[in-house]
């Protein structure tokens, strides 16, 4: 069996930073960090440990795609995570720093992808995200019989868990995948 990982990197970083920040005592519990923007900076996510994770040994994976906005120019983000063996997509933020078309391309390319490179009942998805705006596509790859896995800390949105044929929560796992 195949996987086709799909990765919202921005949404897969700040989550993390709060559940860090809970975890390191820097906040009473994680939904006092998400709400009140609690971070803990220090922790730095490993993108060839995330790979692994949620998408399994290289030769079990047929593609992994990593989305996110455009970094300064000195960022080496990209560069690290395409030697992991990610693709990856990226979008400007638009004129109020806001990141916009992530989302929306990472369900266009998962449903794009299930018809032109996804064996159905021989590969399966993996999606790492905690948001609710992935759950009518997860919904439609689950009717055409497609495994949706989602892989994200332990407050992602009860829908989205609730529409993935697995959860996995990422938080036991936290230094597990800090680059180090």
């Amino acid at each position: 069996m195949a996987n086709l990982l799909y990765v919202d990197n921005s949404n897969i970083w700040i989550e993390g930073l709060h559940v860090a920040a809970f975890k390191s005592g820097k906040a009473p519990d994680v939904w006092t960090a998400v709400k009140a923007d609690i971070c803990d900076y220090s922790w730095k996510l490993d993108f060839g440990k995330l790979y692994e994770f949620a998408g399994g040994d290289k030769t079990e994976v047929k593609k992994a795609t990593l989305f996110g906005s455009r970094p300064p120019k000195n960022d080496s983000l990209w560069d690290i995570a395409k030697r992991k063996g990610f693709t990856v997509v990226v979008y400007d933020r638009n004129v109020a720093n806001h990141e916009k078309k992530i989302d929306t391309d990472i369900v266009a390319t998962m449903i794009e992808d299930s018809y032109e490179i996804l064996t159905i009942g021989k590969d399966e998805v993996t999606l790492v995200a905690g948001d609710a705006d992935y759950v009518p596509a997860i919904e439609k790859l689950r009717k055409r019989n497609i495994p949706v896995h989602v892989v994200f800390w332990g407050h992602a949105a009860r829908e989205l868990k609730d529409a993935a044929t697995k959860f996995i929560s990422l938080d036991d796992y936290l230094s597990h995948l800090s680059h180090k």
